[in-house]
């Protein structure tokens, strides 16, 4: 499978706490944190859910 990189571009203040969550089970806890995912289904999904506050490299 294809590896993606995740990169938090925007604070979590003020989000939903399902966004919250989000964004925890994706690894990423402060901004400019960068993880890498296997491009899954549910990581893209995942992904989709915080497009606003995240950023993805290929």
């Amino acid at each position: 499978m294809a590896t993606i990189k995740v990169k938090q571009v925007k604070s979590k203040i003020k989000t939903p706490a399902v966004q919250k969550r989000t964004l925890e089970a994706l690894g990423l806890r402060k901004i400019n944190a960068v993880v890498e995912h296997e491009a899954t289904p549910s990581i893209l999904g995942m992904v989709n859910k915080v497009k606003h506050l995240v950023e993805v490299v290929e």
